[in-house]
């Protein structure tokens, strides 16, 4: 089981990194507004961490899920010679 996790939770977290510096490259968080209203008030680093770990729950929700699917399937019928 730990290692299950670890198969999903590592590569999760290697992406959520990529994906946060992909967005970030191109979006200030200090302009940020909650849906065009109020800014977020929150300070630079603290934005950037509350999205690394949303970015990072997703993927390992996606990874997971995808774990669970793979490991449900049927096994193949035997084979007659």
């Amino acid at each position: 089981m730990r290692e299950r996790a670890l198969i999903v939770l590592w590569p999760a977290f290697v992406m959520a990194g990529v994906l946060e510096a992909l967005v970030f490259a191109v979006v200030d968080p200090e302009l940020m507004s909650w849906f065009g209203g109020a800014p977020l008030g929150l300070s630079r680093q603290a934005v950037y961490t509350i999205t690394f770990f949303i970015f990072w729950g997703v993927i390992a929700t996606a990874s997971a899920m995808t774990q669970l699917l793979a490991s449900t399937e049927p096994p193949p019928p035997p084979r007659r010679s």
